[in-house]
């Protein structure tokens, strides 16, 4: 089959069970990207699109940046695969190397994975592990939150809090409890950044701990922004409050960064941004700019240091992915590193955050139908009144309108998701802003 062939949908859509998405709709009126490059995606009728979610949280530095696209063919030509598997390439090491170098302090390994559902499970493994490693085998149970999502392996979707997406498959990993979320429209609607109430919530961990004894609690584990539960920004104070009393019981605390990592805050992670030091953070999406995927854990020193006891012989951690480091992903996550430092990105991203802001908070003056804006860093969610008998489709019929006349949102529920590429100019954030004020207009 031709090149050209291939960037015709074909004939039959059938075959393809796609990932979340209700197959049955999307296959009676479907909507395909061909091509994309910098802050745009190209359709099969030439139409071109801005994106507003950076693909799916994850591209960066724009699409198809050509520095990274070309390290992904050098090393398809050169070593398509090898095993991390008592082996190595060189690649690997390289990369870790420079991770080390943007990571928060005390953190000096990362453990790489496939995805970012990959690093988490890999991520409560390790908190399981470590706690054996002392002596504290009986630390089993983990704590997550409600309206968390950490991926769909069984770890993470057990510890995530989203419920729809948890009903089909029982009652999931046991011994495993969920915080409160923060999301607090008495209190904290249309708030700018961190909101200013809600330090309370990270309170509840205290009465969880009580009721189970905390002796018996490996890790807590947060998105510091929680992003598919609606992008919900941390109050002031409320990560803090966490690491306080996780630190006091012994407990890690790991930071969820497959989103926040990577420059989303305006900092290399949002533990940086956000000064609070977790004792473990997951990363995917950015890492690579979403050209091939990737995902890792970082591990702070205390963690990594307890686990390599013993004799040179042992495995320290009997846990692995086929494509953990693999030769293509890394070529493209150093190509990505290189981009965002030679480019400053993080930084553009920290300088046009205000902008931002004031843009997506201005859409506020769209309608009445509106009923909280959110934001930190480049994210940023629009939160519309469901209507009656009928939630969600509001927010779709938006999504839908923006699609229509060039811009791609993200319709979660009866939240609009907003997340960019970190290359985002003020002319292209006024033009998001706009398609959704002229989308809830015709509601």
């Amino acid at each position: 089959m031709s090149r050209a062939n291939l960037d015709i949908p074909p004939n039959s859509l059938e075959a393809y069970w796609m990932p979340m998405t209700p197959n049955r709709r999307f296959k009676s009126a479907p909507e395909f990207f061909v091509e994309a490059k910098g802050m745009h995606y190209r359709t099969p009728d030439g139409r071109s699109v801005l994106d507003a979610i950076a693909g799916l949280w994850c591209v960066n530095a724009g699409h198809c940046h050509p520095k990274i696209i070309e390290a992904i063919r050098h090393q398809a030509g050169k070593l398509d695969y090898a095993s991390s598997f008592s082996l190595g390439h060189p690649l690997a090491f390289h990369y870790t190397n420079r991770v080390m170098e943007i990571a928060p302090k005390g953190f000096d390994h990362i453990f790489l994975a496939g995805s970012g559902s990959e690093a988490v499970d890999t991520a409560l493994k390790i908190a399981l592990a470590y706690h054996r490693s002392r002596g504290e085998g009986h630390r089993q149970r983990l704590i997550g939150r409600q309206r968390s999502y950490h991926g769909m392996g069984f770890g993470g979707l057990s510890v995530s809090g989203i419920g729809w997406q948890r009903a089909q498959f029982g009652v999931m990993l046991p011994g495993v409890s969920h915080l409160p979320h923060t999301h607090d429209l008495t209190r904290n609607a249309f708030s700018k950044g961190e909101p200013e109430h809600g330090v309370d919530f990270a309170d509840a961990l205290e009465g969880i701990l009580t009721a189970m004894d905390p002796s018996t609690v490996a890790a807590v584990i947060v998105e510091p922004v929680a992003g598919a539960g609606g992008v919900l920004p941390p109050p002031k104070g409320y990560l803090k409050r966490l690491r306080e009393i996780t630190s006091k019981h012994g407990i890690l605390l790991i930071f969820d960064e497959v989103v926040t990592g990577f420059g989303r805050l305006g900092a290399p992670f949002a533990a940086q941004a956000l000064g609070v030091t977790p004792d473990l953070i997951t990363c995917a999406k950015g890492m690579s700019n979403g050209a091939v995927p990737m995902g890792g854990v970082l591990v702070h020193h205390q963690v990594h240091d307890a686990m390599s006891q013993g004799p040179e012989t042992t495995v320290e951690l009997a846990h692995g992915y086929t494509y953990s480091g693999h030769p293509l992903a890394c070529a493209a996550a150093l190509a990505t590193l290189d981009v965002y430092q030679e480019e400053g990105i993080f930084e553009k991203a920290a300088r046009i955050a205000g902008k931002w802001e004031a843009a997506i908070h201005d859409i506020r003056g769209a309608g009445g139908v509106i009923r909280d804006i959110r934001n930190l860093g480049l994210l940023g969610a629009v939160e519309i009144e469901p209507a009656p008998n009928a939630p969600g489709q509001r927010a779709r019929a938006v999504a839908n309108h923006c699609l229509e006349n060039g811009v791609f949102v993200r319709a979660l529920g009866d939240t609009l998701i907003l997340s960019p590429p970190l290359i985002i100019n003020e002319d292209q954030i006024g033009q998001i802003a706009d398609s959704i004020k002229k989308g809830i207009r015709a509601l």
